[in-house]
């Protein structure tokens, strides 16, 4: 991944990429979990997980309703066309749907964790082997793509983020080691990262999760009906049962997302490693790690720069 310093950008004629870290400073949006990526959080660290089983199902459902949708629609007008649609859709569909079952097969990757005592990372490469990255070495990158077709312009974005080997002796296919996030570019990628980057630089307190939905005592349809409810209390029974309740069940499907979820992610991975157990423990403050002097005179510029487009 690019080295470039946090805070510049490259503009393209259909791209862009914003580089949000090193050194880690504040991109002026507020944290948003909106992946669902915080596994675990405490005083002492962070897993950041990019197994989103969740998102892979809400992409690939709603596409399996289309074609269904439009198959029916022409089954009396043209069949043949009827029956061009389920087997295009099924190609489309069946591939990513196979990838998904695969998946489920396999050990839930590992998270990677950022201990902010330390000021360091963890990041879990294979089985067995682990980098401890220092906080203010990690790369973060948003970045943005669009494509025009006849449907109009597209755009897809992804934050990227990248930890580099310690080992200077490594071989060259472990010199690097990156993670990637579907969240889009720009504004998205950057409240994504601030999960991490606030978390780190400002405290737990700064950074709202989700990490309640790993430990579920009620059945799916249980947990489901109170999804409703409180969205109802939140929006009015209308749009409860419009979105949570039509859109949620059957164009995303949410409650087989819940049952998946509980299935991979209840409870998530954990790093078992001896050295890491010991590691992810509570430091005394005293013990805490500091910010270099260069993280802080960027962190001051940079919220002075915030400050002035606010003014």
């Amino acid at each position: 991944m690019s080295h470039s310093s946090a805070g510049t950008s490259k503009k393209g004629l259909l791209s862009q990429e914003d580089y949000l870290a090193p050194l880690p400073i504040p991109t002026g949006e507020s944290p948003s979990d909106m992946l669902n990526i915080i596994w675990r959080k405490n005083d002492a660290y962070i897993d950041i997980g990019n197994y989103s089983i969740g998102s892979a199902v809400m992409l690939i459902w709603p596409l399996v309703m289309l074609t269904l949708a439009l198959a029916c629609f022409f089954r009396e007008i043209l069949p043949d066309f009827s029956i061009s649609i389920l087997v295009i859709g099924g190609i489309i569909t069946g591939i990513p749907t196979l990838t998904l079952i695969h998946g489920l097969f396999l050990p839930t990757p590992l998270p990677v964790r950022f201990n902010r005592q330390r000021r360091e990372v963890c990041v879990p490469i294979s089985e067995g082997e682990y980098w401890i990255v220092p906080w203010e070495t990690v790369i973060a990158m948003g970045t943005e793509t669009s494509s025009i077709n006849q449907a109009g312009k597209q755009t897809m974005g992804l934050l990227l983020i990248g930890f580099d080997n310690p080992d200077p002796q490594a071989s060259v296919n472990k010199k690097h080691y990156s993670m990637g996030f579907n969240c889009g570019g720009g504004a998205s990628a950057m409240a994504l990262w601030e999960c991490m980057r606030s978390y780190m630089e400002i405290g737990p307190e700064a950074v709202a999760d989700e990490t309640a939905r790993f430990n579920r005592p009620q059945g799916v349809l249980a947990t489901y009906k109170k999804v409703i409810v409180d969205a109802a209390n939140k929006r009015g029974w209308f749009l409860a049962i419009l979105w949570e309740g039509f859109f949620g069940i059957f164009i995303f499907n949410m409650l087989l997302v819940e049952v998946l979820e509980r299935l991979k992610l209840n409870p998530p991975p954990d790093l078992t490693y001896p050295d890491i157990i010991e590691w992810s423990k509570p430091l005394p403050p005293e013990q805490w790690a500091k910010r270099s002097p260069e993280l802080e005179l960027a962190i001051a510029q940079r919220e002075a720069e915030l400050a002035a487009r606010m003014a």
